[in-house]
């Protein structure tokens, strides 16, 4: 096995708490410049979606309203 995949297994064992505080010291810890070639690629082409359809657009309560939502 790759120490990914080791590292991987044993955060999948940590309970659901500790596990969001691993994803988010780890999403912290990547620089904000940080981006690759197919994400910058689906941003831009979200981006034009949204322009097309503004309907499709969500609001910042709207999106994080849906994950509380899924939490309960």
């Amino acid at each position: 096995m790759s120490v990914i995949a080791d590292v991987e297994k044993l955060a999948f064992e940590l309970p659901v708490g500790d596990r969001a505080r691993l994803a988010s010291r780890l999403w912290e810890s990547i620089p904000e410049d940080f981006i690759e070639d197919e994400e910058f690629e689906e941003a831009l082409r979200r981006d034009r979606e949204m322009d097309e359809d503004p309907s499709k657009v969500l609001s910042h309560e709207e999106f994080f309203g849906y994950f509380r939502e899924r939490r309960k």
